[in-house]
């Protein structure tokens, strides 16, 4: 009874210590609280002037005596409580006003008001879940604009890159190659104006252990290290950048992919290993692998693919970013298996070494050859040719129509970047669909 008794008293003076510290000066907390406090008494006031001035009884004490006047009338007394009310009221709401200025304050990270940030906030919590599939650039893209609708955002990025910082990192290093992952968390930050940035530096020439490292993959190695596993890395990666959802590797094996190529000149075919390797080779892939074939998905994939309300795929490298996770057998099971409204959004330009001279519907026969058809509820295709493409590129046709899925044309080129797609216009036209198919977003 004792030990239970001086829990009790350590409890209630550890309270009393928590709220003590409340008052502490320099907080910017003390100063709302007195206007609060007024203000609930001029409230007070006025609700017993209201009801004292019902009872035309003679008042003996003397706060009654200043609160209700005999010898007013009911309008009188009823106008008096409404000064009263008024005023208090105004000081409670301005009290409150800056309070929530004040306890808001370090979590503030724009200029923009409160009342605003509060309202995207409470908007893109209840958005709806949403997978994007893919890698490199289209994947990050994708996220930019989507991350305005809904927080609930899972990325599922391929594991098989081996060229440049990733790679080196994944040789040296025995780690998973974290550049598309960094690029997604980038992406998906809140504060990517800064930090995003800093994630996405590139050290340049001097020391050559740093030179073409980003600052990003460093630190998921180093993170990976710290932690003990490369998903963890990841999830701690995504604290730190305050990103509202999650970026998962499609798997957790360290897989290589594989292509059989047809050589132009020759028309010979090849076997290529490797990632960065299939786009170096002048000629047509005709299909590529995972090796070793077959690796287990991430569990935490499966469970955001069964889940979601929107699965989106791509947009992004066809061979190379986009069917290593659909080469996963376990992803494309779950893909078939969710009841989530399925997009295909399809590259605007032709990637050289992977798909020139391709039309939006070779890219469909070529994931079809690969993973199985009637995966996709409807394909979205860029119909605008604006701008000027680099040397090589070519223009991905929306024509002709396809009868085995429902395509929706529309503008999605990036007025400064032609060969990209813009991300804002990208996410609306993929949520208006979404929308035209279960009702309008909760509001």
């Amino acid at each position: 009874m004792s030990e239970q008794r001086s829990q009790k008293l350590g409890s209630t003076g550890g309270s009393l210590s928590t709220f003590l510290r409340w008052l502490m000066p320099g907080l910017g907390v003390k100063r709302w609280i007195l206007p609060i406090s007024i203000g609930i008494l001029l409230c007070s006031f006025g609700l017993a002037i209201l009801v004292l001035g019902i009872y035309r009884s003679n008042p003996t004490a003397w706060w009654i005596r200043i609160l209700a006047t005999v010898s007013l009338s009911p309008l009188q007394h009823t106008i008096r409580a409404i000064i009263f009310g008024l005023l208090g009221t105004a000081l409670i709401l301005l009290g409150i006003a800056g309070l929530n200025r004040s306890l808001l304050a370090p979590f503030r990270r724009t200029n923009r008001p409160m009342l605003d940030v509060l309202t995207a906030h409470r908007l893109r919590g209840r958005g709806p879940k949403i997978v994007a599939i893919g890698g490199g650039h289209g994947l990050a893209t994708l996220l930019r604009g989507i991350k305005t609708y809904s927080y609930n955002i899972t990325a599922v990025v391929t594991v098989a890159d081996d060229g440049g910082s990733s790679g080196r990192l994944r040789r040296s290093m025995g780690i998973l190659p974290p550049g598309d992952i960094r690029n997604c968390l980038a992406a998906l930050s809140d504060d990517e104006a800064l930090l995003g940035k800093l994630f996405q530096y590139r050290f340049a020439s001097g020391d050559p252990n740093l030179e073409g490292h980003s600052f990003g993959n460093l630190f998921i190695s180093a993170l990976s290290d710290l932690m003990g596993s490369f998903e963890r890395a990841v999830a701690e990666s995504g604290k730190v950048l305050a990103v509202h959802g999650q970026v998962l590797p499609a798997t957790l094996h360290d897989v290589k992919l594989v292509a059989d190529v047809t050589l132009n000149h020759s028309q010979s075919q090849v076997r290529v290993q490797g990632e960065s390797q299939i786009p170096e080779f002048p000629g047509r892939v005709s299909r590529v692998w995972l090796d070793p074939d077959n690796p287990p998905a991430y569990p935490l994939v499966i469970q955001a693919l069964l889940s979601a309300d929107i699965i989106v795929i791509g947009p992004g490298s066809l061979f190379t970013s986009i069917l290593p996770n659909l080469l996963v057998r376990d992803i494309l099971e779950a893909i078939r298996a969710s009841r989530a409204f399925k997009v295909y959004v399809c590259n605007l330009a032709s990637q050289p070494g992977e798909t020139d001279g391709f039309e939006w519907e070779d890219y469909l026969k070529t994931i079809e050859q690969h993973s199985g058809q009637n995966i996709f509820d409807v394909v979205l295709v860029n119909d605008s040719q604006k701008g000027t493409l680099p040397p090589g590129v070519q223009w991905v046709s929306a024509l002709p129509d396809s009868g085995n899925y429902s395509v929706h044309k529309a503008d999605l080129v990036d007025a400064d970047l032609p060969f990209r797609h813009d991300s804002k216009k990208l996410a609306k036209i993929i949520l208006d669909l979404y929308q035209e198919r279960t009702g309008p977003l909760v509001e």
